[in-house]
This record gives C-alpha cells, structure tokens and sequence, in this order.
C-alpha cells in the first residue's frame, strides 16, 4: 500500500471542504435558506369604530370685538388729558383737550366776519331804499315833463333829460337789489366759515364716542398731535368693549370651504396653557376676500403667497366665567392681543370605521410593477407624455399571511387631533393594517412584500449600532 503524503492528505481536506460548502448552499437554497427575500420591520393597527370629529387648526390674536380708534380732527398741543391707560369711561365723557387758543381766534374772526357782513346786508337795504325813493321822484319828474311837452311848452332836450333820469333811478333800483343778494351770500358764507370755526374749537375737546375700556394710550400730556378732516391723524387712544372677545386667524384656502358660520371652536390662549384651561367660541364672521387682497398688481404680484381667510370666533363668556374676579380686580382674563390657537370643529361622526391617518398613502398604478416590465414600459414613453397622467389612489396595505396586500380605499373626514381617518369603504372592521413607520408606509412598501412586526430597539442597543 502506497504511502500517503503530506500534500496528497491537504488536498484530500480541501476536497471535502469544497464539496460541504456545495452541498450546504444546495440545500439552503433548496430550504429558502439563502437569496431569501429580508422582510420588512412595520408597525400594525386594527380597522376599529370609534367617534371622529374633523377639525381646522389656526392661529391668531385675542381682540375685542368693538374697538374704537380715536384720532384728533385738529391739530396742536395736549393741555388735559384726563384718563389713563385701563380705565373705564362712559359716552359722552372728556377724555383730553388740545389748545384752543388758535382755534378761538379763528372762531372770533369768523363772528367779526359774521357781524360786518350782517352790516354790509343793511347798508345794502338803507341804500334799495333810497334808491326807490329816487326812482319815485323821478318817474312824477317824468310823468310831469311828459305832459308839458305834451302841451308843447317844454323843449325836447328837456323832456329827454327827465326821460333819462327816469331810467337811471330804475337801473339804481336793480342794483341796490343786486347789493342786498350779495350781502345775503356774503353772509351765509361768513356764518359758515363762523361754523367751521367754533366746530373746530369744539374738536379741541375729546369725548369717548361709546362707554369701555381705554385699551390704549398713545400719547402723554404737552404731546403734539396732527389731525385733518380729510384722513386720519395720530392716533390717541383706543377704546375697547372687553366683555366681548373674539380670537381672529387666518385660516387657509384649503380649509376655509369646511369652516361655516355657527361651528363651534376650542380655543386655547397662551396664557393659560399652563393652567390646561380650555375656552369655547363661536364662528360668527367669515371673511369673503382673502387677507391682503387688494389691486390687480399686488394679487399679481403676491400670487405665490399662501392665500388665507380671516375667520372671527367668539369667545364664549359662560367658558371663562370662573376666572372673572372683581374684589381683586380681574374683571376681564382677556387682554388684545394675547396669541390663541383655534381648533373649529367643521364635523363630527359617532362609531364610523376608523384607522391611523399614517395608514393611508398613494400609489400609482406603474409603482407595483415588476423590473421586466418597466424596460417594456420605458418603449412607451412618448406615447404616455400625450396621454393625460394618472391620479393616484388612496390605498392601505393590509397583513395577509405575513406579506403586505395592497387595497384601495375611500376615505372620508379626518380627526388630526387623535390621528384617525374614516374609512368609508375598502376595508373590514378588524382588519389589520400596516401603520408605520411612515416613509415605509409611503415610499418603500410594495403589494406582496415580505413584512413582520418590528420590535422598539432599547437606548443600547440603538447607540452599539451606531
């Protein structure tokens, strides 16, 4: 028997490691145990009924609903300012003096004005007056002259010179009327400019147009104000009725077509986040233009800015009630401006099948195709780009035997306050659906792809990963 060598026995070793691994990837493949699809790590949820309530989240500012903005008619120095920022006033009550001294000067002017064309009136009268006293004398002159060179005993210069006489005291009389007239229009244009006067010196004194709050001050005693009859001057001081707020947000075009008149809010103010106090309010004012609209050129120009609707909601006294304190002086729990975030229910739905709103995504009809086919559908394209594109469906992937199955379905509202969809048709009450992890759910899943349940990793076991 031949002797076995050293090199023979290395060879005869590498020959059954060989033929084991042949052997082991044989099997395995023929076990599944190698070029095994890796399922994919989801998160599962139960089609389940429950209540849905749809809702439009904005933000926006705590206003009252009245708010007055006093702005002075004239202009000049504040001599009297008698309120101070937080008090109450009544209508009717003073509340600042501008210098009247200028003003008043106006005013006598325009008497002085008044009086002397009064006078200039009645001298215009005294003189029709005596010009018909001269027209008189000469018509009896005429009549006189006319008889005597009737009878041929005057000449006719001198019945000429009656004539002329005559008509002059005519035309005298004329303009004496002429006289009167003007001095009535010179003094009905002095009694106006007397008018304006004492209405300006009586804009010297500020009354509070209504009864409230004064909201704010805006100016200090010995301040110079201007004002016009013609446009807005500085602003004084505001006014405002805090027994009745309202929250005003902006809310977006998108969701303005679910918001109505009458739904009812949960308003949460800043300020008392803190506490978890909630308040309710009312919509009572939609606007019908959107903020900011205004001229052809500025839409034109702002036709890339979010188009939104200002929506008044009124804050509902019976839910702040409690926080009212008068012996402290807490009469009012609201101050303008104070920033509120506005949840509107828009609808509400008892016991309609539900699922997370992670859930739902959209797909094409091309995203499910297999890797032989879009080489297929690659030889399409200029066919397809005249072809109106395809809008995608909502669907769901549901857990079928441990692979992901696509399902349309048809939604109906949305709860973003708890995450939940209604599902109004494409899915079974207890059905098990696919809900996360998001980009899983929205981009990466495929009907039939291998799934299980994915387990939450500890801190550790996240940090030795990385």
């Amino acid at each position: 028997m031949a002797k076995v060598t050293k090199s023979n026995k290395i060879w005869w070793i590498a020959g059954g490691l060989i033929a084991a691994l042949v052997l082991f990837l044989v099997v395995g493949k023929q076990q599944g145990w190698i070029g095994k699809e890796k399922p994919t790590e989801v998160d599962f949820a139960k089609a389940m009924r429950t209540d849905i309530t749809e809702t439009v989240s904005a933000s926006g500012k705590v206003q009252p609903e009245v708010e007055v903005k006093i702005s002075p008619d004239v202009s000049g120095e504040i001599i009297g300012l008698y309120i101070s920022e937080g008090d109450s006033v009544v209508k009717g009550q003073l509340l600042l003096k501008i210098r009247p001294d200028n003003y008043e000067s106006f005013y006598d002017r325009g008497k002085a004005a008044v009086n002397q064309t009064k006078a200039g009136t009645e001298q215009a009268r005294a003189a029709f007056a005596q010009s018909e006293a001269q027209l008189l004398r000469a018509k009896v002159e005429f009549n006189r002259q006319q008889k005597l060179f009737n009878d041929k005993v005057i000449s006719q210069a001198d019945f000429e010179l009656a004539e002329t006489n005559f008509k002059v005291a005519q035309q005298q009389v004329e303009a004496s009327k002429a006289n009167i007239q003007a001095g009535v229009y010179s003094e009905r244009s002095a009694e106006a400019a007397l008018k304006d006067a004492a209405e300006n010196l009586r804009k010297t004194a500020i009354y509070a147009p209504q009864s409230g709050i004064i909201s704010k001050l805006a100016v200090e005693l010995g301040e110079r104000v201007v004002g016009t009859s013609q446009m807005a001057g500085t602003e004084l001081l505001r006014i405002a009725n805090l027994n009745n707020m309202e929250v005003r947000v902006n809310v977006n075009e998108n969701d303005i077509v679910r918001v109505s008149l009458g739904d009812t809010a949960v308003i949460d103010v800043d300020a008392y986040t803190a506490s978890n106090k909630k308040f309710k309010g009312v919509v009572y004012e939609i606007a019908s233009t959107a903020t900011g609209s205004g001229s052809s050129l500025v839409a034109a120009a702002s036709t890339d800015a979010v188009t939104e609707f200002e929506v008044k909601i009124r804050i509902l006294r019976s839910s702040y009630y409690e926080l009212i304190d008068v012996k402290h002086k807490k009469k009012y729990p609201f101050k303008p401006g104070m920033t509120a975030t506005v949840d509107v229910v828009t609808d509400k739905k008892l016991g309609v099948l539900t699922i997370p709103i992670a859930a739902v995504t959209t797909r094409n009809k091309d995203e499910n195709t297999k890797e032989g086919d879009k080489k297929e559908d690659e030889k399409k394209t200029e066919k397809e780009d005249t072809k109106k594109k395809e809008i995608p469906k909502e669907v769901v992937f549901v857990h079928e035997k441990d692979k992901a199955v696509q399902r349309e379905v048809k939604t109906g509202i949305t709860d973003t306050s708890n995450g939940n969809i209604e599902i109004l048709s494409g899915l079974k009450e207890n059905d098990e659906i696919i809900a996360g992890p998001f980009i899983v759910v929205s981009k990466k899943l495929k009907d039939g792809a291998l799934i299980t349940k994915r387990v939450e990793k500890t801190k550790k076991e996240e940090k030795t990963e990385e």
